[in-house]
């Protein structure tokens, strides 16, 4: 076993990336308000080629030394465009079809092992560190999924949490991909 050099890895361009077919996902960050999970949560939209994401309430924006430090440049390859009313765009991509899941704990939360994932497109939600999702934009959703935990704590990190998400929805579509 040896390590990969980066040339080996075949990583694309940013304009490569940009032109290169994506997932039918969205990521709506809502009120997130560390700048280093925005640029995490970036990067991992990058990682897993996600649509466009919304960056909501008081989510901060690029650019920022912070939020590049942490999205290693993916604030660069990645769709994203700060929003003041997620309620609004969630109600437009509803009605368009598209099926919206927060990431969050609730009295119908469906386990991320056990969801049954609908036909795309999806919009991901993820909260604030603190508080989570916002009440107000859960009657937006058609499910509330949750990551099985075991130990003394319920929650991760708002930007571990949504790569866990982020990696399982990609899974999903690039074996419906890869099927069809």
């Amino acid at each position: 076993m040896r390590k990969l050099s980066i040339e080996e890895l075949g990583r694309l361009s940013i304009e490569s990336y940009k032109e290169a077919p994506k997932f039918p996902l969205w990521l709506a960050l809502d009120n997130v308000r560390s700048r280093y999970n925005v640029g995490s949560l970036l990067r991992s939209a990058d990682a897993f080629r996600v649509e466009r994401v919304l960056l909501g309430g008081i989510t901060p924006c690029p650019p920022h030394p912070e939020i590049h430090r942490s999205a290693l440049g993916a604030e660069n390859s990645v769709n994203w465009e700060k929003v003041a009313e997620l309620p609004s765009i969630l109600e437009r991509l509803r009605s368009a079809g598209w099926h919206i899941f927060a990431l969050e704990h609730t009295d119908e939360s469906v386990s991320l092992w056990e969801m049954e994932w609908p036909s795309p497109p999806w919009v991901l939600i993820l909260g604030n560190e603190l508080s989570g999702v916002d009440e107000k934009l859960l009657p937006y959703c058609e499910k509330a999924i949750e990551i099985p935990q075991f130990g003394t704590k319920h929650s991760l990190n708002v930007a571990v949490a949504g790569g866990i998400v982020l990696h399982e929805a990609a899974r999903q579509l690039y074996g419906r991909r890869t099927r069809s």
